[in-house]
Formats: structure tokens, C-alpha cells, sequence
């Protein structure tokens, strides 16, 4: 009971931020309470920051690469080119949007496609003079699809990261088992989406007002170093996974890299257009001190019963078939994410799953189901996932406010349905791998 009241005052300080600690100190105030009251021992802060480490620091450095990138106009001009690739029809462009958005995801992690591709995106539909409902169709469309298409390589997403560290799965053979399924999951999701906001897109609209692309780029150097740098970054990570480098010195030498291309470092600075001083204090540093905090946090709710309780379900689930031990294993994950916070749901499930009995082909498949659902099931209310909250938070900034009420009608509306076709591709596909 302890150490369950201490998680909820955990994530309500989280969730709150009292005289704008952030989330960082706040979390580590509940993992320091939770020293002081013997929920956890200094021994178990080791064994959590092993946990979150390397994954804490990947994220770090690609949202810096991703702050660059946006400085240079590398993703409003993406964004240009996918308005005028929609050739004045409203359903190809909303179509095109939420792939744009999946792209982002998948090399910049789900918090960068949202937060960035956002505002961008509400400029440019300015620009083209949509109504405000549809204007919400697109934005609510980008916002979900940042999460239910992160889960093609481990960089998607901070979940897949701390899943395959935990789990000792490679570069490789993550995105072996993942890349169908994040298709799958983006097919679905294109098919809600439009289900759900077809009446509001508009049938044609008017490209005279829109920019050319060439006039967002900022910076030309970082612009012409970007592909090559990012199609290295990829490669790196495939060639180095079976040497056992951890992901963040791979993504953390490219940002060091493009840091030194953006600050024009061989001239000390002169010349640069994008500010690298701006992005690394803009940089997530507070997300170090929020993984270690709620991580060691929940790893106490874990030794009091939790784990526990999760490796009895998962044990049920796997007597009923593999079919209904990936599906409930996704859905059990998905509604502890949107009630806990996935980030802390993550480490529960990857707990339960270490220390549930099961053959070892169902553990596999509960270890993905695992992470699809925590990628996927954040969506189902505001407090699933940190990148919601700040999503709502920029939203509201641009003046398109979203009720916590209207996000969730259609959060349930939107995310069972992806949630379901994403675990039964996964159920079809690794028996084949």
C-alpha cells in the first residue's frame, strides 16, 4: 500500500509540476521518499539506472538532432513538399500527413514527430485556409500517428529502447520482427483515421498561397549534411548492434557530429545559422532525472506485489494460446500505460514477463506485444504518455484547445481498433522470423 500511495503522488507531481519543477525533480522526489521510507534500497538504483541508461540518452540525442534539423527548415520543408504532393486534393493530402508523420516517427522518435511536425503543420494549413475542424482532423491525426507507428526500429520510441535493452534484443532483429508490423499498424491507422474524419476533409484545396519548399531551408549545410549523416546513423546502428555498442554512443557521436556542422566549430562559430547553444538547452535533460526517479519508483511498487500480480495474469494468458497471449498481453499493457503512464508501465511489464512462466516462443511474442502496447496505448487518455501532455501543452499555446473528455472519445475510438490489427500482424509475423 506504501509504495502503491507513493506512485500516485509520484505521477500526480509529474502530471502537476508544483512551482514548475519539471518533471525530473518532481519524479526524483518520489524516488528519494521512496529511499527514505525503505520502499527501495540504494542497491536497487544501480540495477534501474542499468536499466535506463542508454536508453535515457539516446533520446536525449535525437531530439537534439531533431531541434537542429528543425532550425535548418529540414522538416517544414518535408512538410511543403508533402502540401504540394496532395496536388490540391484534401483526402491525398490528410493520407500523405499522417505517412509524413510516420517517417518522422521512425527516425526521430515519436516525441519529435509530434512536437515538431505540429506546429510546422498548423502553419502550413493556415496557409491553405481550412476551417478549424479541419484543421483539428489533420492535427489530431498527426498527434496519433506519432505513436502508433513508433515501433519500427528501437529509436522509435524511449519504450522500445528500454524493452530491447532489458531483453538483450538487437538493432537488427528488432526491426526484422517490427518493420511489417509498424506497416500494419500504419494501414490500420490510416483507415481509422479517415473513418473517423472523412466528413471534415476538404475535397479540394487552393496550393497558390503555399510557400516552395526551398525558401524553409535556413541553414543549406545542415540541410545537404542531414540525408547522408542519417542514412550513416542507420547503418551504424545495424552494423554495431551485434558488437554490443550501446544505441546512445551511436546516436550520441551523430549529434555531436551534425552539432559540429550546425555551430561550424572549425570556423569557432562563425557562420553558423542554427544555434546549438539553443538546442541543447532545449534538449529533454529533465527526462534523465525522470527515468531514474519513476523507474525506481515503480521498480518498489514492483517488489511489493506488482510483478508479481502482472506474471499470474501473464501465466493465465499464455494457458489460453499464443493468439490470446499477444492480444491480452498488448491490451493488459496498453490500459496500464493509459492509467500509469507508459513509461513506468514499460518496466511492470517487462518485469512480469522476465518472471512469468512461459515457454520461451510466448515470451517472445509477450515481450513485443509488451512494447506495442505501451507505444500504442497511451493514446487512450491525456496522461498516457508524456508526449501527449506536451503535445496538448503546444496545441493549446496555438490556440487549439483539446478537452481531456474530447481526447478521450476519441482516443477510444481511434486506438482499439490500430491496437488489435498491430498485435494480430505481430501474432502472424514472428512465428515466421
Amino acid at each position: 500500500m506504501m509504495a502503491l500511495l507513493l506512485f500516485v503522488l509520484t505521477l500526480t507531481l509529474v502530471i502537476w509540476q508544483p512551482r514548475g519543477l519539471g518533471i525530473g525533480w518532481s519524479a526524483l522526489g518520489g524516488a528519494l521518499l521512496a529511499l527514505l521510507l525503505g520502499v527501495v534500497q540504494w542497491a536497487d538504483v544501480a540495477v534501474v539506472w542499468h536499466i535506463v541508461w542508454d536508453a535515457t540518452f539516446t533520446f536525449v540525442a535525437l531530439i537534439i538532432i531533431s531541434l537542429i534539423l528543425d532550425e535548418a527548415g529540414f522538416f517544414a520543408w518535408a512538410a511543403l513538399h508533402v502540401a504540394r504532393w496532395g496536388r490540391g486534393h484534401g483526402t491525398r493530402l490528410f493520407a500523405l500527413i499522417i505517412v509524413l508523420g510516420a517517417v518522422i516517427a521512425a527516425f526521430f522518435a515519436n516525441d519529435g514527430a509530434a512536437l515538431l511536425l505540429t506546429p510546422i503543420m498548423i502553419a502550413i494549413l493556415a496557409r491553405l485556409h481550412f476551417a478549424p475542424k479541419t484543421v483539428l482532423a489533420f492535427i489530431i491525426a498527426s498527434g496519433f500517428v506519432a505513436d502508433t507507428t513508433s515501433l519500427p526500429l528501437i529509436i522509435s520510441n524511449l519504450v522500445n529502447i528500454v524493452s530491447a535493452n532489458y531483453f538483450g534484443i538487437g538493432f537488427d532483429r528488432y526491426a526484422a520482427v517490427m518493420v511489417p508490423v509498424n506497416l500494419i499498424s500504419l494501414a490500420a491507422t490510416l483507415g481509422v483515421l479517415w473513418v473517423a474524419f472523412r466528413r471534415q476533409l476538404p475535397r479540394h484545396y487552393s496550393m497558390k498561397t503555399l510557400q516552395a519548399p526551398r525558401s524553409a531551408i535556413r541553414d543549406a549545410l545542415v540541410f545537404r549534411a542531414a540525408p547522408p549523416l542519417l542514412a550513416v546513423l542507420l547503418l551504424a546502428y545495424f552494423v554495431t548492434a551485434p558488437l554490443g555498442v550501446p544505441v546512445s554512443l551511436v546516436t550520441g557521436t551523430a549529434a555531436l557530429l551534425l552539432m559540429a556542422i550546425a555551430g561550424r566549430w572549425w570556423h569557432a562559430g562563425r557562420g553558423a545559422v542554427v544555434s546549438v547553444g539553443t538546442a541543447l538547452r532545449h534538449a529533454p535533460w529533465q527526462i534523465v532525472l525522470f527515468s531514474i526517479g519513476m523507474y525506481l519508483v515503480v521498480y518498489g511498487l514492483g517488489k511489493a506485489g506488482l510483478t508479481a500480480l502482472g506474471a499470474d495474469a501473464l501465466v493465465w494468458l499464455s494457458r489460453q494460446g499464443d493468439f490470446i497471449a499477444t492480444v491480452g498481453t498488448g491490451f493488459l499493457s496498453a490500459i496500464v500505460a493509459s492509467v500509469m503512464n507508459n513509461m513506468p508501465s514499460t518496466l511492470v511489464g517487462a518485469l512480469a514477463i522476465h518472471h512469468a512462466q512461459v515457454a520461451p516462443h510466448t515470451q517472445e511474442l509477450m515481450v513485443y506485444a509488451n512494447v506495442i502496447g505501451n507505444d500504442l496505448g497511451p493514446k487512450l487518455t491525456p496522461i498516457g504518455s508524456l508526449a501527449t501532455l506536451l503535445w496538448l501543452h503546444v496545441l493549446a499555446s496555438k490556440g487549439y484547445r483539446i478537452g481531456w473528455g474530447q481526447y478521450m472519445k476519441i482516443g477510444l475510438l481511434i486506438t482499439p481498433p490500430v491496437l488489435l490489427a498491430t498485435l494480430a500482424a505481430l501474432y502472424l509475423w514472428l512465428p515466421r522470423m
